[in-house]
């Protein structure tokens, strides 16, 4: 385990959705902030960087977890950079229909 990330952020770090929903299941906050991420801007950021850096198609299954567990899709990281503002710099398409969709599932959830 990384002496520098957090449990859950070093599962966000290296893209391992099965260790990050286990950590969340028993306990870690989905909206914790480690440095100036939060959980949600951490994977969001792993995730576009990785596809520019690789080629790759981009990811979405740090983002859908933390989300099923319940990380707020508008907490802004301590820098005040938002998951939507960093979905929309990575063109993170999937991020940003997930990030829509649990933001509208929230409001409609405090009416």
């Amino acid at each position: 385990m990384s002496e520098y990330w957090t449990p859950a952020h070093h599962a966000v770090e290296h893209e391992d959705a099965q260790t990050l929903a286990r950590l969340l299941a028993t306990g870690s906050d989905p909206d914790e902030v480690f440095g100036n991420m939060t959980l949600l801007t951490h994977a969001i950021d792993v995730e576009g960087d990785s596809s520019l850096q690789s080629g790759r198609p981009l990811t979405v299954h740090a983002t859908a977890v933390l989300l099923a567990f319940g990380a707020d899709p508008e907490l802004a990281d301590p820098d005040g950079h938002t998951p939507m503002e960093l979905a929309d710099h990575y063109g993170h398409g999937l991020a940003v229909e997930l990030l829509r969709a649990h933001s509208n599932g929230r409001a409609a959830g405090n009416r």
